[in-house]
């Protein structure tokens, strides 16, 4: 019965947003880049795109499973599995790839921060691994963080990080979701407090950071809200119809989003950005990192990411929700 509510909300509310919120339209532009062939990848959760490889992606699975990552080309293939050595597998929700600005060497982030009862942990973990310079199947030491949220524990889908500054972000999947910063300068000898310092769209399920650092995406299970470092929203990007809509990540050219689902051979989408939200010919210099603020809106938009239309929506897609589950609930007894 769980899985029919969680469906039935899922479709009425993605019908109701969709069709009343603005949006960038991906159009013909939209394609399905290539389907997850490895059997093992059953719950693609996490999805980066590696910075020193060309065309090769990274993947992992959700709960339940083991300290696991896997390479695949552009055809879906699974070019090499990797043990994580020293991490744990808790709930891994999201992933997050860098480059190390000191050596060129690529950097892998894996976010341990799943939290199904909203606060029953006591911290979560953050899993920092080198990429490996060739690859192949290998097993791989990491270095952990711990953090916990400043104002107590919730449950979070997304990381990201800012290719500027390096600073780490969480993105917490709840009905006023928020984005965390952690702080500047990590600490392994201690748990790191995480700060919120904006808000995220609804039920938010992973985010990423452009690569020039110039936006981050966050999304949902419906689509993908673009944003400038400030927290000022830029677009909203429609997504292409996924099962369980898990990933998101930008291409390295910055010009598209590729995002992904949970299930057996899922599928991965490229989906181009609307021309605004691209990078500049010319980057600009690098500059001090401006962390998110408050933007002038209005409190309720201002700590939701939504706005009083999106409320609006939301509401009445939870009253026809319920009434389309109580129906259902008839039915089945």
């Amino acid at each position: 019965m769980g899985d029919v509510v969680i469906r039935v909300l899922a479709a009425v509310a993605a019908s109701c947003c969709l069709s009343a919120v603005p949006a960038h339209a991906a159009g013909d532009g939209m394609e399905k880049l290539f389907t997850f062939k490895d059997p093992e990848i059953t719950e693609s959760s996490g999805l980066a795109v590696s910075p020193t490889h060309d065309g090769v992606y990274y993947t992992h699975n959700d709960s339940a499973a083991t300290p696991t990552f896997y390479a695949v080309d552009g055809n879906g293939r699974t070019r090499a599995t990797y043990q994580v050595r020293g991490a744990q597998a808790r709930d891994w929700e999201a992933m997050a790839a860098t480059k190390d600005p000191a050596t060129g060497r690529g950097v892998l982030w894996f976010a341990d921060i799943g939290d199904n009862l909203d606060g029953a942990w006591s911290d979560i973990s953050v899993y920092k691994v080198m990429e490996p310079r060739t690859l192949g199947n290998a097993t791989l030491p990491a270095t952990r963080y711990r953090f916990r949220y400043a104002d107590g524990g919730r449950n979070a889908e997304g990381i990201m990080i800012n290719p500027r500054t390096g600073r780490l972000y969480v993105v917490s999947k709840e009905f006023a979701g928020s984005v965390y910063a952690a702080p500047k300068k990590l600490r392994t000898d201690r748990t790191n407090v995480l700060r919120k310092v904006s808000g995220a769209p609804i039920m938010a399920t992973d985010a990423a950071y452009a690569p020039d650092g110039s936006s981050y995406v966050i999304r949902t299970y419906f689509s993908a809200t673009l944003y400038k470092p400030s927290g000022e929203t830029m677009a909203k990007v429609t997504m292409p119809e996924l099962k369980q809509a898990e990933s998101i990540a930008y291409t390295l050219d910055g010009k598209a989003l590729l995002t992904g689902t949970e299930g057996p051979r899922s599928p991965v989408y490229r989906v181009p950005l609307p021309v605004r939200a691209q990078p500049a010919p010319t980057p600009s210099p690098a500059r001090a990192e401006s962390t998110p603020e408050p933007s002038g809106k209005p409190q309720a938009a201002r700590e939701t990411g939504l706005t009083a239309n999106d409320i609006f929506i939301w509401l009445a897609a939870a009253g026809i929700a319920v009434g389309a589950i109580m129906f259902i609930a008839r039915r089945t007894r």
